[in-house]
């Protein structure tokens, strides 16, 4: 057995753990307990971080709801058996005027004009339905506005299909103020069944 009688002086090795063949002896124990703290103060900021983002966003976000929903009425369109919205000689904004849903009140009904109460990132849906008789043409045009420039749209264009409908859910990053509408492009129509023309829109998350 080897045995030492006078003090070994190590750097980074614990001799007299070595040794004395100690089980769980670490040579760079210190190092390894100091490791450990730095981790933990690192999390914990981190936490608190978290914590700090978490506050604030609960702060922007508190009593922000903005959502809306709303359709076409088609007792308003009288003027033909078939209730048609169009044709017009220039492109013409579309009325909502079935409101089921307008937190924030951001819609108005009467110009089916959306105005964002807040900054933030919104989602905007619509659909778009028309229907016409046997051989006739199925012609419509719907886009989505944002202050006036086209953002996406749907069309039909043919003599196959005698109704048909298409939807669009666009994610939009929105200032307050800004407005966002929809738009019947001239010379098309929609016609029959109005009421599944849909416009809806809400607020994902606020913004400074």
């Amino acid at each position: 057995m080897i045995s030492l009688k006078e003090t070994v002086i190590c750097d980074k090795w614990d001799c007299d753990c070595a040794l004395n063949h100690q089980r769980g002896c670490c040579c760079a124990a210190n190092e390894m307990f100091q490791v450990e703290d730095d981790n933990y103060e690192r999390m914990t900021s981190l936490w608190d971080g978290i914590n700090m983002l978490k506050n604030e966003v609960g702060v922007l976000s508190t009593g922000i709801k903005v959502a809306f929903k709303a359709n076409m009425d088609p007792t308003l369109f009288t003027g033909s058996a078939m209730r048609c919205f169009g044709p017009f000689n220039t492109n013409a904004p579309i009325a909502y005027t079935r409101v089921t849903l307008n937190d924030g009140n951001g819609y108005n009904p009467s110009l089916g004009v959306f105005t964002a109460p807040h900054a933030g990132v919104y989602v905007f849906s619509y659909t778009a339905y028309s229907y016409v008789e046997a051989y006739q043409r199925l012609y419509h045009k719907v886009q989505m506005m944002k202050n006036g420039e086209v953002m996406t749209s749907i069309w039909e264009d043919n003599r196959e299909d005698g109704e048909d409908s298409g939807t669009q859910t666009l994610t939009v990053e929105m200032q307050r103020g800004d407005q966002v509408y929809m738009e019947l492009e001239s010379g098309r129509k929609l016609c029959k069944h109005l009421e599944l023309n849909t416009f809806t829109g809400y607020i994902v998350y606020a913004s400074l």
